[in-house]
């Protein structure tokens, strides 16, 4: 009985190292020709930390990993810092995938950025840089972004670099206000924005209060609710 069952086992091994060694850390892990565009489940931080995402496999040749998604204001974005951390919403819609798990996938791979957005009127932009990394909780999941290439949008997120992540409850931003109360939003906040895509959810062009919309200022200024926005990474090949 002992000799069969280290057989077995003997038998099993390279199956049982090949299904750990399978489990996909980013969207980039799960693409192939044959996949499409879709939620699917990676393991940012181990075989334990099993989350949903939405892959990219269409935009500027695919693999991309989408960590934050707008598109019909069904999500409550104004949220804690505990939310921010850990990731809210549902992969199939709106959601944030969360400041650990990001900061795990740019912690084990060098990653380039990707944001698409569309207006109402059914335009659309894009902006790319080739760098982007986040630091740990512990220096503030502070943002390091660069190498900015237009698709259209121009530059609105340049102006955060280096900046820690700021929510209403966590106060993390480089002026004497909190920008994320006064912006009703979430992000890596400067004094304070030029892109607020975590901000309320609004129609277009709406000069009620400003700044406090899904922006993109570059693009359509601080008065301008984008319809949707997403940002994706993908390892840097």
């Amino acid at each position: 009985m002992k000799l069969v069952s280290v057989t077995v086992l003997f038998l099993l091994a390279p199956q049982l190292i090949s299904s750990q060694l399978l489990l996909p850390l980013d969207c980039s892990e799960i693409y192939n020709n044959s996949l499409s565009s879709g939620v699917y489940t990676i393991y940012p931080i181990g075989s334990t930390s099993a989350v949903q995402v939405y892959c990219d496999m269409d935009s500027e040749g695919g693999r991309w990993t989408v960590f934050q998604r707008r598109m019909d204001g069904s999500v409550n974005f104004y949220r804690p810092w505990d939310h921010y951390k850990m990731g809210f919403g549902t992969a199939a819609g709106e959601y944030w995938l969360g400041l650990e798990n990001l900061f795990h996938l740019t912690l084990r791979k060098k990653n380039e950025l990707l944001v698409n957005m569309e207006d109402f009127s059914g335009n659309k932009a894009f902006a790319r840089y080739t760098s982007f990394t986040i630091d740990p909780e512990s220096f503030g999941y502070r943002l390091h972004v660069s190498g900015f290439v237009d698709g259209g949008a121009g530059d609105s997120l340049s102006n955060h670099d280096g900046l820690k992540f700021s929510t209403f409850d966590k106060d993390q931003d480089a002026v004497n206000h909190n920008c994320a109360k006064k912006y009703l939003g979430a992000f890596w906040y400067n004094t304070c924005h030029q892109t607020n895509p975590n901000g309320v959810y609004r129609w277009g062009a709406d000069g009620t209060m400003n700044a406090v919309g899904v922006e993109w200022s570059r693009w359509k200024g601080h008065d301008y609710s984008l319809k949707s926005i997403s940002m994706k990474i993908r390892p840097v090949e």
